[in-house]
């Protein structure tokens, strides 16, 4: 008997498990591309660390977070829906050359107002707003592109990893941004930010155009955002994924506000400790998306599940009593959350027509981000008003609410669509 073999065969089922979760990487334009968009990621959460921060700490006001993350989602809720029509009826990889430029030179603008002695209130507002809506364009343009790039097999394990992508930038992304805050200043961070936007645009110049999986642009014809809407409402999985979106977009997850006034007002800890702790709250966002990727967590129920356990695991986190407390909640936060994330943007993929992704990845967003245009005032205010604990309370409840209708749905329909 080889003494060996038990080790030899532990190691054949680690490999196996890392080809199956990696396994469409196989494909050289998404490889390509998923290297690019890590480096950019990163940066991207740079800006929207240090921005927050800048904001919170030059207004000390909660509602003016809040109005922050108005001026960088509210596009999304007016022009979405029109770019994923657009996504849909264009050369998707020609466009993101742009719309990424256009948000490399955004961070580039942040970085000369940073720099000033008293940056402009006013201004960060604006260059937010202005990032916001080349974000609208770009979103589903992105997201819908990762189902060019690979064989239609593999885009579940694609749209996993993509998840994966943004979730591991925000692990590095905001430990970054704390040190650079603490030992060089906020402009720092937007102008690395900025840098980090050539990995991406290279990267999507050295694809080869002809080995995507695309269909060709079809020409406009008018209504596509109604019959985007249309083909939602008509599409069960689709419509009770959209319902709980909205919801738990709105009051629910809206951390970027809540977080960072929660750690400085009610932990009383500064921004080193918001950006370790946000960096925790991604650590379990990772593994759980790798999780997702290899067990395939992608149905309607995983969905629900998610939802369930990303609002009991919010009101973990309002009733945390200190900050050390605050590390592992805020990981478990992470894990429920792209459960729920994951497995909603999945299903959409999957359950989508090639010819309406687009617009349906659009509307999705629509209603995961959008709604923080008019959630994120609101919270920040009552947070100004009655305490930073009690936004996470309110998300954590509707979270958990939304889970339970969600629950009642999916026991009316037949075990076979599930």
């Amino acid at each position: 008997m080889n003494p060996d073999l038990p080790e030899d065969l532990e190691i054949g089922r680690f490999r196996r498990a890392i080809s199956q979760t990696f396994y469409s990487l196989r494909t050289r334009n998404f490889k390509l591309y998923f290297s690019g968009q890590i480096v950019s990621n990163t940066g991207n959460w740079l800006t929207n660390i240090a921005l927050t921060l800048l904001v919170l700490n030059t207004t000390k006001s909660g509602f003016a977070v809040g109005l922050l993350a108005a001026c960088q989602y509210g596009p999304i809720l007016l022009l979405s829906a029109f770019a994923g029509a657009l996504a849909d009826h264009s050369d998707k990889h020609k466009l993101l050359l742009v719309t990424q430029t256009l948000e490399m030179l955004q961070s580039a603008g942040l970085a000369v107002l940073a720099f000033l002695p008293h940056p402009p209130i006013a201004g960060l507002f604006a260059l937010a707003l202005a990032g916001g809506t080349c974000l609208a364009f770009d979103n589903p343009l992105r997201r819908s592109f990762v189902s060019e790039m690979v064989p239609e097999a593999d885009i579940p394990n694609a749209v996993v990893l993509y998840s994966t992508i943004v979730n591991t930038s925000r692990i590095i992304g905001p430990a970054v941004a704390g040190l650079l805050i603490a030992n060089v200043g906020y402009g720092w961070c937007f102008a690395v930010d900025a840098a980090s936007y050539l990995a991406v645009l290279g990267c999507l110049l050295a694809m080869r155009p002809q080995e995507l999986y695309r269909q060709a642009p079809k020409p406009r014809i008018g209504g596509e955002v109604r019959a985007g809407i249309a083909y939602v409402l008509k599409t069960p999985d689709l419509r009770m994924t959209f319902m709980m979106l909205g919801v738990i977009g709105a009051l629910s997850y809206n951390f970027n506000i809540t977080l960072p006034i929660l750690v400085t007002r009610a932990l009383h800890a500064g921004d080193g400790a918001y950006t370790l702790i946000y960096a925790a709250f991604s650590v379990g966002a990772v593994v759980s998306a790798l999780l997702v990727a290899h067990r395939r967590l992608v149905g309607l129920k995983h969905v629900v599940i998610g939802a369930a356990a990303l609002g009991l695991t919010t009101l973990l986190l309002a009733a945390t009593p200190n900050v050390v407390l605050a590390f592992p909640i805020a990981m478990l936060i992470g894990a429920a959350g792209i459960l729920y994330t994951t497995a909603s943007t999945t299903l959409v993929q999957i359950s989508s027509k090639a010819n309406m992704r687009g617009r349906v990845l659009a509307l999705q967003t629509v209603l995961l981000i959008g709604p923080m245009a008019a959630g994120g005032p609101l919270l920040g205010w009552i947070a100004d008003q009655f305490g930073p604990r009690t936004p996470i309370m309110i998300g954590g409840v509707v979270a958990v609410a939304t889970a339970l209708v969600g629950s009642a749905a999916l026991k009316r329909r037949p075990a076979a669509t599930l």
